[in-house]
């Protein structure tokens, strides 16, 4: 079947890796992806191939044992992987927002611990932001990490959902630490929390009750982390240095945004896949629907829309690359490629008509799965937000 995506401007050795990613897709993901799904299923054996590619190290640089490979490699790669199964993208999404903010502000000693062992998927990564009671007001956390002056560190609080909070070893936990400073964002710290694998208490002061049962994105396991007089110490601190976390987990987003653009693309391809398939097979007043005038618009405005969004994907991940803030960019890219996902997964629903109601079809567990890149990483609301602030600044008048 033809491809929407186009490939030019890529090197042969990005050319060679989208194609190994595509074959393990077409052979290991997309055969069990429904099965997996309506059992709500971890996909161990999935991710134990993601390893042996190592998928894991995509952009951990070559001297910590990953393939140094570049932001939009790794969103490239993800774009096919979602386009088989959308939870296994968000597996390897936190991992790598973690690993992103390891190598741009954590200690010599903090990356050399942790990213030999993150490129090989030995120690998974997880990051922690939202709260039961805040989710887009980063502001309003209340986990609290209180200082004893001798080096230690004592956290309470809860936080919410946490995207492979079961499975993780290692999670960047956004907290509140009292500086004094005047703006709010200067007295939060981000800490490097070492966990068990798990559910329950799986380290003292710290447990993880269980998954959150979800409309979809199912098989991966999104969680609570409830924080209860954990204890940790300097080491911990992201950076070595209190007050910087908020600016820290901003950096990590802006990565998080491209990977859920590109998630949103893969979903919208498959759709699309889906959609054109089964409008030349099913016949109605004597030819295939894909022949009657309605629906051929249709698919249309559905590949339309799939390479739009893929082209402002590539945009924010190059930005990224090329060492600028990508705020807008990935905001723009976030933005359009989730709505976009989410109007080209129901287009096709609609092609499907009944059937796209049943199980049986894969176009099922698409409907409820693109909502979640609708408010995951930030809703379309405060994308717009960001767009419109960034672009208030490169406009200002006078």
């Amino acid at each position: 079947m033809a491809r929407l995506q186009h490939t030019e401007g890529l090197t042969d050795e990005q050319s060679e890796l989208l194609a190994l990613v595509r074959e393990f897709v077409d052979e290991q993901i997309l055969p069990v992806a429904n099965e997996l799904e309506h059992a709500d299923e971890y996909p161990a054996n999935i991710v134990e191939g993601m390893k042996q590619m190592g998928i894991f190290g995509l952009m951990i640089p070559e001297e910590y044992g990953g393939l140094g490979e570049s932001l939009l490699t790794y969103a490239l790669c993800v774009e096919e992987i979602a386009r088989g199964w959308m939870s296994v993208s968000g597996i390897i999404n936190t991992h790598f927002i973690v690993a992103w903010m390891l190598l741009q502000h954590g200690t010599i000693e903090q990356q050399e611990r942790y990213l030999p062992q993150m490129a090989t998927g030995e120690v998974r990564g997880a990051f922690s932001m939202s709260e039961p009671g805040c989710g887009s007001d980063v502001s309003a956390i209340r986990t609290k990490a209180v200082a004893d002056g001798g080096g230690g560190w004592t956290i309470d609080g809860q936080k919410m959902w946490l995207t492979n909070g079961g499975s993780s070893t290692l999670v960047a936990v956004l907290t509140k630490t009292d500086r004094g400073e005047e703006s709010v964002y200067k007295n939060m710290t981000t800490f490097l929390v070492e966990k068990e694998p798990g559910f329950g208490e799986v380290e003292p002061g710290l447990t993880v009750p269980g998954k959150i049962e979800k409309m979809g994105y199912k098989g991966v396991d999104t969680t609570e982390l409830v924080f209860d007089g954990y204890r940790t110490t300097d080491a911990q601190v992201l950076g070595g240095a209190p007050g910087r976390g908020f600016y820290q987990m901003m950096d990590g987003v802006e990565v998080g945004r491209v990977n859920v653009a590109a998630r949103a693309c893969g979903v919208a391809v498959r759709a699309f896949e889906l959609g054109i398939s089964y409008a030349q097979q099913r016949e109605t007043f004597g030819k295939p629907i894909a022949q009657h005038q309605a629906v051929m618009f249709r698919l249309a405005d559905m590949a339309t829309k799939v390479e739009a969004a893929h082209q402002m994907m590539v945009r924010a991940a190059r930005v990224k690359d090329g060492g600028a803030r990508n705020d807008l960019e990935a905001g723009m890219a976030k933005y359009l490629a989730s709505e976009y996902c989410a109007e080209v997964v129901e287009d096709s629903f609609r092609i499907h008509g009944g059937y796209g109601y049943s199980k049986e079809y894969e176009i099922e567990r698409l409907y409820r799965e693109a909502p979640m890149l609708l408010i995951g990483e930030g809703t379309a609301d405060i994308q717009r937000m960001i767009i419109g602030r960034r672009l208030l600044e490169d406009y200002r008048l006078g």
